[in-house]
């Protein structure tokens, strides 16, 4: 079998290369960095230098032209970006390549926060009370009438998030990223839990959860420490709205679990492969082999079971971020080394990542602190 994968500079890519690598799978990366992690990899057959999907939407055509010339099984787009400009072209693509993805309407419905709240409100799974002002004059309006704080975010999948504590606050958050279409939702006091699946044409083939134990940013962000939960209620809030949609291919569904109520509310759905794969792959699932399996076979035996109680650690730069912006942490830091349970995406059989992934956390700490982006970069919610 032979695969392309996209996005080679992030964690979850070099998961996905070292679990398909392993497995004796030819894996092509592409990236638009030449220090990317995953091109470093001994997992990685072949490097392919491409524009970025993020900034450049020559992206696409690279890929066609790239499928057309050379013989691929399947690809794996990993980041929202790839996953977005890869699904305009599907149909082009299918003459030459597996494209596991859902149809061009669902990716439209599950990356645009607004529309996946209206869905999930209308069959039935909970949500923050959400507001959607179509302009500034709507969020002033709204801003009087909230209970503090509330989360601004931008519509899309692209990581514009802010908190605010009052009513100007909200409309200065606003303005900064009025832009991306922003909702206004209350904030929902809980821990984060995900539920991850692979999807067959409507059908469910494998299935993950997890929670988080760390993140950064503290105040919600990328797993920086987690572990693997089985929760039958949690699955069927995931299964419920993935059904609804008819999905194929992977998907990340956020909840959190509020801590007044004790019931899991939606955060959105990513449809794409998620940053904490390795912990799946660590419990059992092995996501990326699966979906791979799946494009070019047509089919695979359901994977519904895997190990509980596995842990899972980011430390390069997602632990050590956290810790650093919050101190009271730092024990627990320190003594997690000693559990010889948990388990980390360094590989001392593939070490030439990791000692990127160092000095690239060494980069994005200073970086972030010189942006003013690194203690708390979405605000400080006040409760």
């Amino acid at each position: 079998m032979r695969v392309l994968i996209t996005d080679g500079n992030f964690k979850h890519t070099l998961a996905s290369v070292r679990s398909l690598g392993k497995k004796g799978v030819n894996v092509t990366v592409l990236s638009d960095l030449r220090l990317s992690v995953s091109l470093h990899s001994k997992y990685c057959s072949k490097g392919i230098f491409a524009p970025n999907p993020e900034h450049d939407t020559a992206f696409s055509e690279f890929v066609y032209d790239l499928v057309k010339r050379e013989q691929f099984d399947a690809i794996l787009p990993i980041s929202y970006a790839a996953v977005d400009q890869i699904s305009l072209i599907q149909e082009r693509l299918e003459p030459y390549i597996k494209v596991p993805l859902p149809d061009r309407a669902s990716i439209d419905l599950a990356g645009n926060k607004d529309k996946t709240m209206q869905l999930a409100e209308s069959i039935g799974i909970a949500i923050p009370k959400t507001f959607y002002p179509q302009s500034l004059e709507d969020a002033e309006r709204i801003a009087e009438s909230l209970s503090y704080p509330v989360v601004v975010k931008g519509a899309r999948e692209n990581g514009n998030v802010g908190y605010a504590n009052s009513c100007e606050e909200l409309i200065s958050q606003y303005k900064k990223i009025s832009a991306f279409s922003p909702i206004v939702q209350e904030y929902i006091t809980g821990r984060g839990y995900g539920f991850f699946a692979l999807y067959n044409h409507g059908e469910a083939k494998a299935i993950f959860m997890h929670r988080r134990l760390r993140e950064y940013p503290v105040t919600g962000g990328p797993s920086a420490l987690a572990e693997s939960i089985y929760d039958p209620v949690l699955m069927e809030q995931g299964l419920k709205l993935l059904d609804s949609l008819q999905w194929h291919g992977v998907a990340m569904v956020e909840f959190k679990k509020d801590e007044r109520t004790g019931r899991y509310v939606l955060m959105e759905i990513n449809p794409k492969f998620w940053g904490s794969l390795e912990l799946a792959i660590a419990s059992g699932v092995d996501f990326p082999y699966l979906t791979c399996r799946m494009a070019c076979e047509g089919d695979i035996e359901p994977v519904f079971s895997y190990k509980t109680g596995v842990k899972f650690r980011w430390l390069f730069p997602q632990d050590i971020f956290h810790a650093v912006t919050n101190p009271r942490v730092l024990p627990r830091f320190f003594s997690d080394f000693a559990d010889r349970t948990i388990h980390y995406d360094i590989d001392s059989h593939d070490i030439v990542p990791n000692i990127l992934q160092i000095g690239m956390t060494v980069g994005e700490f200073a970086l972030r602190v010189k942006q003013g982006r690194f203690w708390r970069p979405h605000g400080r919610p006040l409760l």
